[in-house]
């Protein structure tokens, strides 16, 4: 199996596109292109995990390619806005320690 880093992801999406596509949509349409992948993954969610039921006939039931259709075209829009994703979460998960790291385990909702 092969290990990547997100740099390596970010530089793997990028090359795809210089080799196989033609550009990089523009932001916006890589934005809308993300939120559709979204949906398709909430699709599939509300039907495996949630209360709805596939309709007759819908047989692709994994989240899989859907997860990996959104970091494709998140790492996209990293790509063409200049972001550097190992930067950007260790960032966040900073953020989230300095804000949350008592929050969550006095939440009696979580136990």
């Amino acid at each position: 199996m092969t290990q990547l880093t997100l740099d390596d992801a970010q530089k793997l999406v990028d090359n795809w596109i210089k080799t196989k596509g033609v550009r990089y949509f523009n932001e916006l349409t890589n934005m809308t292109l993300l939120m559709e992948e979204v949906g398709e993954l909430a699709r599939i969610m509300a039907r495996r995990y949630g209360e709805q039921s596939f309709k007759e006939g819908e047989t692709d039931h994994d989240p899989a390619p859907e997860m990996a259709d959104i970091l494709f075209v998140l790492i996209c829009l990293a790509n063409q806005t200049g972001i550097n994703l190992t930067q950007a979460l260790l960032q966040s998960i900073e953020k989230k320690t300095k804000r949350d790291s008592e929050r969550h385990q006095g939440n009696t909702k979580l136990l």
